[in-house]
């Protein structure tokens, strides 16, 4: 079997998304995906990637991968090029799959457990504005989730208080001001739901470690990338100056920039995502080795239906999940526009998808939208076998 075609995806009411479809000469096709910075995601895919695949076969995943990151690697690898290759690589999974009739969770190994723990990140899209929720009154918004089966969200509200000191300072008023949707969600529903405090890396240590003292009495779940991931041993110290259990790095991409980071042992949980940090066999490889140094992790899922299909896969297999991040304002609006999934969650639980590969399928009428612009690289590609990193093709139109 070859890979005769590579195309992405994207639809103008969804611009942070990019699916990518891979074509066989078998007929059989594969999904992958990848969001945000999506120019340069696809710019890497098709002009870089695309002459290096078209024409091997995709169930040498491993090799394939391989042989990519040795050539991306030549010249950076982490950013555009990786969460290209991660897209690509989840749609050779998904034709495994198609291939031998078995959902990935059977071809990763099988299942650890029969549901997947969730956190609803509170983010507002369309018809379902969480974001706003959280703001008008995050009490209101705990019962909402309660009432749909979600047991565990994660807010950000101190984000908007580092603008002014670039996150250099925060004074004792906005420290209280940002405690207000915390306090509504215990004084509404008490401790029946867990709360995560996301901080976008914003902060330097004396500021977050005030957030934190703040936090503290109101039993908070996690905090996640309190410090800018480049800074290890700051974000290490703020670990241990807290009860608060510290989470990251999704801004960490391939097992080579987390390695480090469990060695040092900065964060009591470490986060990933698999359309970013080179796929579901490298979020397999990082989970593993997070588990050897007693790791839980979570899985970054911000993305579309192929995403959240994958983490619900890879959250199916892996010992030591913490939990998955979702998004309802997603799955409940515009993942049924796009594909046949429709993620369903029971006590705080996400059901796990059945069907070949990832279970997932593209409704016909999402190709054929007029707001859906589609690029194709097809044909005999420009790479002849694979071999040694730093093998460089002229770039040239592939037709």
């Amino acid at each position: 079997m070859k890979i005769t075609a590579i195309e992405t995806l994207q639809w103008a009411e969804y611009p942070r998304l990019m699916v990518v479809r891979v074509f066989t000469d078998a007929g059989i096709v594969g999904l992958g995906e990848t969001v945000d910075k999506i120019p340069g995601a696809k710019g890497a895919l098709h002009g870089t990637i695309a002459p290096l695949v078209l024409g091997q076969d995709p169930l040498d995943i491993e090799g394939v991968w391989r042989f990519v990151m040795d050539n991306i690697m030549y010249h950076g690898y982490a950013g555009a090029e990786t969460r290209a290759l991660s897209a690509l690589e989840v749609a050779l999974w998904d034709i495994m799959g198609k291939v031998y009739n078995a959902p990935l969770y059977h071809l990763l190994g099988g299942k650890t457990r029969t549901r997947v723990p969730t956190y609803n990140t509170c983010i507002g899209f369309g018809p379902l504005q969480d974001y706003a929720a959280w703001h008008d009154d995050a009490g209101a918004l705990a019962k909402s989730l309660l009432a749909d089966g979600i047991r565990a969200m994660k807010i950000w509200p101190f984000d908007e208080f580092s603008e002014g000191s670039f996150g250099q300072y925060i004074s004792l008023p906005d420290v209280e001001k940002g405690l207000t949707p915390v306090r509504q969600i215990r004084e509404a529903v008490g401790q029946a739901m867990e709360i995560g405090i996301e901080c976008h890396f914003r902060w330097n240590r004396a500021s977050i470690e005030r957030i934190a003292r703040a936090l503290e009495p109101y039993n908070i779940l996690f905090m996640e990338d309190v410090i800018p991931a480049v800074m290890p041993d700051e974000i290490k110290a703020v670990s241990q100056r807290t009860t608060i259990p510290i989470i990251g790095s999704e801004l960490l991409m391939t097992r080579w920039q987390l390695r480090d980071w469990l060695v040092k042992g900065v964060s009591q949980i470490v986060m990933t995502d698999p359309v970013w940090n080179g796929g579901i066999a490298e979020t397999r490889k990082i989970a593993n080795m997070a588990e050897a140094f007693g790791i839980p992790i979570v899985l970054h899922n911000v993305a579309g239906p192929i995403c959240h299909a994958v983490c619900m896969h890879l959250g199916a297999h892996l010992p030591n999940l913490f939990y998955v991040e979702s998004v309802r304002a997603f799955y409940k609006t515009y993942f049924p526009i796009l594909s046949d999934f429709a993620p369903t969650v029971s006590d705080g639980h996400l059901t796990i998808p059945e069907g070949p590969g990832l279970g997932v399928t593209l409704k016909e009428e999402a190709l054929h939208r007029p707001d859906v612009t589609l690029e194709r690289s097809s044909g005999e590609g420009l790479a002849k076998g694979r071999r040694a990193m730093g093998d460089h093709w002229a770039v040239e139109e592939i037709r």
